[in-house]
């Protein structure tokens, strides 16, 4: 995959490390510890990349409805990117994990969400940036003053009402994007119900990248879609609304530009159940 305005390279970002408009921002995190992405980064990081954790940053708290990460607090979130050093619609942000683009393609998305389109995935991700000899660091960059202004685009997003009255439309694609065997409901190893939304098709996030994590070529990423071109809507959802963005980076980079987020995904849909 070639440098584009969705997905840089190792070599393209650590030739740009020191530009003054671009802002790295470390989203290692890990479902099954949820302090480990924080230690690994305050380990070793990107120099000069800030630190997103899923559940403090990229999410608001959990409640009886709205899915397992609902979307952060507008205005919270845009504080803690000024804070950063992020300029709405100036800053280039680079966002990374070691998790095959799972919650780097969360902040990708939600910045464009939030009207911010100056931002693209590090491909290979941190592991990636080890494996080509480049800096890592322990040090910690200094709190940086910005002016971040949230503009929603409200059209990327869905909520279950929205999925229950067009789940049937045939000029709508419904897109689960968890892995097979949680689709089929043969395996469940963290929501309460197993199974998937009806009229639902299954298109695994994983299949996006290699096993290393470097997104696919470009024509495979086309050819994945081709199915649905036709339809006038493309909405997609997973367990709770994060991997799916792997999907909508995907679609972006396949030239759909009609993918939509259901966020609270799955696990938002089965508390009403």
């Amino acid at each position: 995959m070639k440098d584009t305005d969705l997905v840089v390279s190792n070599k393209w970002l650590f030739e740009n490390l020191n530009h003054p408009d671009i802002a790295i921002f470390d989203c290692r995190f890990s479902l099954v510890d949820p302090q480990q992405g924080k230690q690994q980064y305050q380990t070793s990081h990107i120099p000069g990349s800030y630190y997103l954790d899923l559940n403090q940053d990229l999410s608001s708290r959990v409640q009886k409805h709205g899915g397992r990460h609902p979307l952060p607090n507008i205005e919270e979130f845009a504080d803690k990117l000024s804070s950063m050093g992020v300029n709405s619609g100036k800053t280039l942000i680079i966002a990374y994990d070691d998790s095959r683009l799972a919650f780097a393609s969360r902040l990708w998305w939600l910045l464009r969400y939030l009207g911010h389109e100056k931002v693209a995935v590090l491909n290979g991700g941190f592991s990636g940036w080890i494996a080509s000899e480049y800096p890592i660091t322990a040090e910690l960059p200094e709190e940086s003053k910005g002016k971040f202004i949230p503009q929603l685009q409200t059209h990327m997003i869905v909520d279950r009402e929205t999925v229950k009255n067009r789940q049937d439309s045939p000029q709508t694609a419904l897109i689960d994007s968890r892995e097979n065997d949680r689709y089929q409901g043969t395996k469940e190893p963290i929501d309460k119900i197993a199974g998937h939304i009806r009229g639902a098709v299954n298109y695994p996030w994983k299949e996006v990248t290699d096993s290393h994590g470097y997104l696919l070529p470009q024509q495979q990423q086309t050819n994945r879609w081709k199915k649905l071109e036709e339809n006038q809507e493309i909405m997609v959802y997973c367990g709770s609304g994060v991997t799916a963005c792997v999907n909508l980076l995907s679609l972006e980079l396949a030239g759909i530009h009609k993918g939509k987020l259901y966020p609270g995904s799955w696990s938002d849909w089965i508390s009403f159940e």
